[in-house]
């Protein structure tokens, strides 16, 4: 089993910046890709950044040149740096990891629980 804890969500006001971490813990043997998607209030779920176990990026049109997501592979950290934050950036910002577990044949997905950000002044 994995748990992926997030943290660093809160209320900023516009033009702002703040960071998100997300902790994987548990059997895990290797982590492939990483990302962090979020939710608004009556809107789907969406992509905002990804991150592959080599260090590839990628980036939804909407947070290109102000987000920038890393990871620690040695901490099985995801991070999601938000800085020129906007009020259409409020959402529930969820993690997500590809997790292999020891003795699984397979990677599986695996969710955090969400961290709410709110731009607004």
């Amino acid at each position: 089993q994995v748990q992926l804890v997030e943290s660093g969500g809160g209320l900023v006001q516009p033009g702002g910046s703040l960071r998100l971490s997300c902790a994987a813990s548990g059997s895990i043997l290797s982590i492939y890709s990483m990302a962090w998607y979020r939710q608004a209030p009556g809107k789907q779920r969406e992509l905002v950044a990804a991150i592959s176990d080599g260090g590839s990026t990628d980036y939804a049109d909407s947070v290109k040149g102000r987000f920038t997501i890393s990871r620690d592979n040695a901490k099985n950290t995801v991070y999601l740096q938000m800085s020129s934050l906007k009020p259409e950036d409020t959402a529930v910002y969820y993690c997500f990891a590809d997790v292999i577990t020891r003795g699984a044949s397979a990677p599986y997905d695996y969710w955090g629980q969400g961290t709410q950000v709110t731009v607004s002044s």
